[in-house]
């Protein structure tokens, strides 16, 4: 029997996933305190920022390990990860910014992991 292979649209949202997340992961653990004049709210942990940083570089790495794959059975437990992640996380930054005022800017961050959500639920609902 076959292995069923990964289609591109999900190949291609790793690669994306890969690239923000380095971005980000990096900002947050290299630059924590510029943050705060990005979003506007007080860092007040860096070390927490940072633990967040190495966090997504975490899932980063996940996420273009799997690009390099071809077989769904190699990438579907981080299609589920994924899924969890984004998910909680876009909720969490919501209610963060609705139940403490964090600032509304926050929200786009919020959208960008509820962007992925969708799609990785769409990738794993497919197969």
């Amino acid at each position: 029997m076959a292995e069923r292979q990964i289609s591109k649209g999900l190949k291609y949202t790793f690669l994306v996933h890969g690239i923000l997340g380095l971005k980000v992961g990096l900002g947050d653990l290299l630059f924590p305190t510029m943050l705060e004049s990005f979003y506007g709210a007080p860092v007040l942990d860096p070390g927490l920022y940072r633990v967040v940083g190495v966090a997504i570089l975490a899932f980063t790495a996940s996420s273009l390990l799997a690009y390099r794959e071809t077989a769904w059975d190699r990438v579907k437990i981080v299609v589920q990860m994924e899924i969890v992640w984004t998910i909680l996380a876009a909720v969490v930054i919501v209610a963060l910014v609705f139940l403490e005022g964090r600032p509304v800017m926050e929200l786009g961050n919020a959208l960008v992991l509820g962007g992925f959500a969708v799609a990785f639920c769409y990738y794993y609902v497919r197969r």
